[in-house]
């Protein structure tokens, strides 16, 4: 891959600034206290408190810089109980930038899955999926659903170069269909450029054939475009026909070839707190309805305030322009470069809200059953300060049937970029903090789980060093 790169202005100007604490200006100096802090949170940064973070790379989630366009719509909240004019407003921004018909808001992105997994899978039903994500594949099980991976084989190979690692393999979903029969596959679960695999994007070229195949048998697409912004930008840049495209555009045309979604207002829209289940079909809009009525509130505003829906439909709008989505993944490449010259091995092509270390080859002397890239996570935070993410086989989590732990190919330390938020001298940093433990990565243990909750157990389980020291002193 080449390291060629161009640095895009930012197309903002920063004005307000969130001052770091005494707290986490000391975490940067004192590794004593990051060791502390670290051995407490049982070697999980979710369970670091944010006063004990230098730079917080956890995620993107509800953690980016909301413009003063947003701020003014905060002060316009609409506390109605039922048809808050905020609601409206998101409907509308829905609808011109998505194209679909109708929408219930839900508190954030799971809200939306939980609802559309309730309502449309039964019990025996299998889920196609390109790759996974861990939300949407723990409600497609909790409602009795079997999680399928039609992914491509790229999806899994850390070292290609594929420019759209998010297809569907087509051959895969038509041998599930045969084997199983249509009347077992509720819909196809499509996910926006592919969390688990690197931030990586399917085609339109794709796209459209899938949606080929789903009409021949008539079964739904269902997507997952909490990223699809993202993805649209991918497709900008790579695929043919699309070059000078609005990202707009290439955002409704990618919706146009699916039923439905579900979205976390908290990636793409830069809100602090917000999702939505979108769709076409009305009967499944008056089933969503009844529901989110149950879980999350009335079905005009679905557990938000009316400021958070009028925050998020302003962000829907501002999440399509050009310049805005360049320089954002252009940040993202930006440390990416810096960490391939500096020969670290990462997820190719670089994605799109995240980098990926590959713990893999980064730390190949920590076997996987002891937990590679949470190991690599937490050096990282006792190294520097900075806070990343697991997404290996802890966030994997056991088989429902077997009880088994799941083994995926990929050992990923993801590093999120929030957006608006830091600097490209911030970038510079973490890669230099990555480069250093990357020279001392042979001194790195494994671990051991020590706790271990049923569900979803990346966020709070807990691990002990296998030889006391995470990083040791010396190599015996």
């Amino acid at each position: 891959m080449t390291t060629r790169f161009r640095v895009i202005p930012p197309p903002y100007r920063v004005k307000v600034v969130e001052l770091l604490t005494k707290e986490q200006i000391e975490i940067a100096k004192s590794r004593r206290k990051r060791e502390e802090a670290i051995k407490k949170a049982g070697f999980n940064t979710f369970l670091l408190a944010e006063a004990e973070v230098y730079i917080d790379l956890l995620t993107d989630s509800g953690t980016s810089a909301m413009s003063d366009n947003q701020w003014a719509g905060m002060m316009l909240g609409d506390e109605a109980y039922a048809g808050s004019k905020n609601f409206y407003h998101l409907e509308k921004a829905v609808q011109e930038v998505y194209g679909y018909k109708y929408v219930v808001p839900t508190h954030q992105g799971r809200g939306a899955e939980h609802i559309m997994s309730r309502i449309l899978i039964k019990e025996g039903d299998f889920i196609p999926n390109n790759m996974y994500f861990t939300t949407r594949r723990l409600h497609q099980e909790l409602a009795k659903g079997t999680w399928v991976d039609v992914s491509i084989n790229e999806a899994h190979d850390p070292e290609s170069g594929y420019p759209f690692k998010g297809n569907v393999d087509l051959k895969k979903l038509e041998r599930l269909i045969k084997d199983v029969g249509t009347e077992k596959i509720p819909y196809m679960s499509l996910e926006a450029n592919v969390n688990m695999a690197g931030g990586q994007p399917f085609s339109i070229e794709n796209l459209k054939a899938l949606k080929a195949l789903c009409n021949e048998y008539q079964i739904p697409i269902m997507l997952d475009a909490t990223r699809v912004v993202e993805n649209a930008y991918f497709i900008q840049q790579r695929e043919k026909g699309y070059k000078g495209k609005p990202i707009k555009q290439i955002v409704t045309e990618i919706c146009s070839y699916t039923d439905g979604a579900t979205v976390s207002g908290k990636k793409d829209a830069m809100v602090n707190i917000g999702g939505f289940l979108a769709c076409n079909d009305e009967r499944l809009f008056i089933e969503a309805k009844a529901q989110v009525v149950i879980f999350e509130g009335l079905h005009t505003y679905g557990g938000l305030a009316g400021r958070d829906m009028e925050s998020m439909a302003r962000g829907i709008y501002e999440m399509v322009d050009n310049d805005h989505v360049a320089a954002r993944i252009n940040q993202v490449e930006y440390l990416g470069y810096k960490l391939l010259r500096a020969g670290i091995p990462i997820v190719v092509p670089i994605g799109g809200h995240a980098v990926f270390l590959d713990a893999k080859r980064f730390v190949p002397h920590i076997a996987q059953e002891n937990y590679p890239a949470q190991a690599l996570t937490a050096a990282l935070y006792l190294e520097s300060g900075i806070r990343g993410m697991e997404r290996g086989t802890v966030s994997a989590g056991r088989d429902p049937n077997t009880g088994k732990e799941r083994r995926p190919k990929l050992e990923l330390l993801r590093l999120t970029i929030p957006r608006r938020v830091y600097t490209n001298t911030d970038m510079d940093l973490i890669a230099k903090a990555v480069t250093r433990l990357y020279e001392k990565r042979e001194r790195i243990s494994g671990l051991k789980m020590v706790f271990e909750p049923k569900y979803l157990r990346f966020f709070q389980a807990k691990f002990e060093s296998l030889e006391g020291e995470l990083i040791k002193k010396n190599l015996h």
